[in-house]
C-alpha cells in the first residue's frame, strides 16, 4: 500500500488535483494557475503539507477537527466496525447497534428534552431535514399553511439548496435560483460592521425585532420557525450582543414558533460548553449538529429534536417520507459515539472553558492594539478580527471588500498559519485540545502576518478608508 508520506513531487499532485478535481467555493481557472496545497499529514493542531511545512491549523479543518488529527482511537473503532457491519440502512423498520447507541449518547449530552436524533450525512443535510421537519409539524397540528421559515443575512446553513436558501449569503444566492420559496431573511446581529452610533445592547435589540416585525408582516399564522446560528461561522465569527438571544427567544415564545439553533459549528465545545445554546441561554425545539459530532473523522450530521416535535410527528399515523442512504451509517456513528466519549473522558469541553479560552482571550484581545485591527472577539475557541483603515470610526477599506483579507490570509498561510478570512474579518477556530503554548505560536504567527500584511498595505497605498 502507498503511504501518504511516499507522494508524487508537489507539482505532478497539482497538476493532477486541475486536471479531475473540482473544488468547492472556488475558481477552478484560478486555482489550476496558482496550484493547490497539498496536505499529506495532521497530528494534534498541526498539518504537514507536501513539501514539509509544518502548519497550525488555526481553523480545525473547516471547523471540525474538534479532538484535534491523528487519533488513534478512532482510526481502531472505524476498523473494528467496518469488519463487523460496515453498512446498513435505517429504513424499513430496521436499525443498529451503532445508530442507537449514539442517539442515545447525543440524547444525554443536549439540553432540555432535545431527545430524538434524525440522522444525516452533513450540516447542510440536516438544515434539509428541518424544512422538511417543521413543515410536516405543522402540517400534522393542522396548521398546514405555517410554513414561513425566517433566518438571517449573512447566516450559513449549508450549501444544498434548502440549505443554501436558509442561509442569507448573497453570493450564494446569486448562482441556482436560490432561495426556495417559503425562505424569508432579516438583518444579522453585526454591530461592529452594521451598528452605526448604537451601543451594542440596544442595537442588539433592534435587531432581535426584526424578527418581531418579519412575523407581523408575513402573519403570526403563517410562520413555522426561525433558524439561526448561535455565533454567526461562515459570516465572519459575528458574536451577537449579550440582549439579543433573549430577545429572540421571547419573540418565538410569544409566537408560538418553532425555534432552530444551527449547532453544526458550536456544537461539541466549541464555546466552552457541549452546546452554543447553553453558551447563550437559548431553548431549541431543534438542533442541527454535524462537524464536531465526529469531530470531522467521518461524514456524519443530524437534527436533535425535542420531545413536542418528535412526538408529534411520528405519532400522526403516516411515515415521515424523508432519509438519506447514509442516515446513522454505522461507521461513522461508531466514530462520532467514540470522539464523544473522549472529548468526555478527557474533558476537552472543559479544557477549552477554564484553560484554552481564558489564555487565548488574553492574547486575542491584545491583537486589538495593532493598527491594522478595529476588534478582536472571541467566544470560547473562536474568534474574528475585523481589519481597518479607521479604528475610530470602524471604518472599511476604500478598496473592494474582501481585498485586504485576502491579503492578510496570504501572509498567514506564508508564515504556516491557517486563518481564514471573510471579507476583511480575519478568524480562527482552531482545534479545541490547543495548549497555551500552541496558543503563543498562533498569536505569533498572526502578528507577523499582520505586520507583513499592513506594510503591503501601506507600500501599495491601500490603507484607505471608504
Amino acid at each position: 500500500m502507498t503511504q501518504i508520506t511516499n507522494h508524487m513531487p508537489t507539482a505532478a499532485l497539482q497538476a493532477l488535483d486541475a486536471a479531475h478535481h473540482m473544488h468547492p467555493f472556488t475558481e477552478d481557472a484560478a486555482l489550476a494557475r496558482k496550484g493547490a496545497r497539498i496536505i499529506t499529514r495532521g497530528q494534534g493542531v498541526w498539518l504537514t503539507d507536501s513539501e514539509g511545512n509544518r502548519i497550525l491549523d488555526g481553523m480545525a479543518g473547516l471547523w471540525c477537527v474538534n479532538i484535534g488529527y491523528g487519533r488513534k482511537e478512532l482510526a481502531e473503532v472505524a476498523a473494528r466496525q467496518i469488519e463487523e457491519l460496515c453498512y446498513y440502512n435505517t429504513f424499513f423498520q430496521t436499525s443498529h447497534v451503532p445508530a442507537i447507541a449514539l442517539a442515545a449518547k447525543i440524547a444525554e449530552l443536549a439540553p432540555g428534552d432535545l431527545n430524538h436524533v434524525f440522522y444525516a450525512g452533513s450540516g447542510s443535510e440536516a438544515n434539509d431535514t428541518n424544512i422538511r421537519l417543521v413543515r410536516r409539524y405543522w402540517d400534522v397540528k393542522g396548521q398546514p399553511e405555517r410554513s414561513v421559515i425566517i433566518s438571517r443575512h449573512n447566516a450559513y446553513h449549508g450549501s444544498t439548496m434548502g440549505g443554501a436558501s436558509l442561509g442569507g449569503m448573497a453570493g450564494m444566492h446569486a448562482q441556482g435560483g436560490l432561495p426556495i420559496p417559503g425562505i424569508v431573511h432579516i438583518g444579522q446581529p453585526h454591530w461592529y460592521g452594521e451598528g452605526g452610533e448604537m451601543t451594542p445592547d440596544a442595537f442588539g435589540l433592534m435587531r432581535a425585532r426584526e424578527l418581531e416585525a418579519k412575523i407581523e408582516e408575513i402573519g403570526p399564522d403563517r410562520v413555522a420557525a426561525f433558524i439561526g446560528e448561535p455565533v454567526q461561522g461562515a459570516g465572519g465569527v459575528i458574536i451577537p450582543p449579550a440582549t439579543y438571544w433573549p430577545e429572540i427567544q421571547r419573540i418565538c415564545d410569544k409566537y408560538g414558533i418553532l425555534l432552530i439553533a444551527d449547532e453544526v459549528i458550536t456544537g461539541f465545545g466549541r464555546t466552552g460548553n457541549w452546546f452554543g445554546s447553553q453558551t447563550f441561554g437559548i431553548r431549541p425545539h431543534i438542533m442541527t449538529i454535524a462537524k464536531g459530532l465526529s469531530s470531522g473523522y467521518a461524514p456524519i450530521g443530524g437534527s436533535i429534536i425535542c420531545d413536542e416535535v418528535y412526538h408529534t410527528v411520528a405519532g400522526s399515523g403516516e411515515d415521515f417520507n424523508h432519509g438519506y442512504t447514509y442516515s446513522g451509517h454505522p461507521v461513522a456513528a461508531a466514530v462520532a459515539l467514540r470522539n464523544l466519549e473522549l472529548l468526555q473522558d478527557e474533558g476537552i469541553v472543559e479544557h477549552v472553558r477554564t484553560v484554552a479560552n481564558p489564555y487565548l482571550a488574553e492574547r486575542w484581545q491584545a491583537l486589538a492594539d495593532h493598527p491594522l485591527v478595529g476588534e478582536a472577539s472571541l467566544v470560547g475557541l473562536m474568534g474574528s478580527i475585523a481589519l481597518t483603515p479607521d479604528k475610530a470610526r470602524r471604518a472599511p477599506f476604500a478598496a473592494e471588500a474582501g481585498t485586504v483579507g485576502f491579503r492578510c490570509r496570504e501572509r498567514c498561510f506564508a508564515n504556516n498559519l491557517v486563518m481564514r478570512h471573510v471579507g476583511d474579518r480575519m478568524i480562527i477556530a482552531p482545534p479545541l485540545v490547543i495548549t497555551p503554548a500552541e496558543i503563543d505560536t498562533l498569536i505569533e504567527r498572526a502578528t507577523r502576518s499582520l505586520d507583513e500584511c499592513h506594510a503591503g498595505l501601506k507600500s501599495d497605498g491601500l490603507l484607505t478608508a471608504a
